[in-house]
């Protein structure tokens, strides 16, 4: 069995992520073949939170080029949307940084 740790890789930390926090709905990266229920699990274990709704995005990789002719990609990632409950604490690594 996986860790929590090992299911929610990093948050995201971006403008438009940081007003949703006022309400509630926090974004984090996760692995992604992690699920709805894996992932709630884990937001309430590691954050002592009550979760009430997760959605889930997979975000395709971007087609990049450096130079002329080598042409790849950004890897594919798995983004996942967490809204918690209206009783439940604000998650506090959040805390601060709008």
């Amino acid at each position: 069995m996986r860790s929590s740790y090992d299911i929610i890789i990093r948050p995201i930390i971006t403008e438009q992520s940081m007003e949703q926090n006022d309400i509630g709905k926090y974004a984090f990266v996760v692995a992604r073949d992690a699920n709805k229920i894996e992932i709630k699990r884990a937001i309430e274990e590691i954050f002592g939170v009550k979760v009430e709704k997760v959605t889930t995005l997979n975000m395709k990789g971007k087609k990049k080029r450096v130079g002329r002719y080598p042409e790849g990609s950004s890897s594919a990632w798995k983004k996942a949307v967490v809204r918690l409950t209206p009783d439940s604490k604000a998650i506090e690594f959040f805390e601060g940084l709008a």
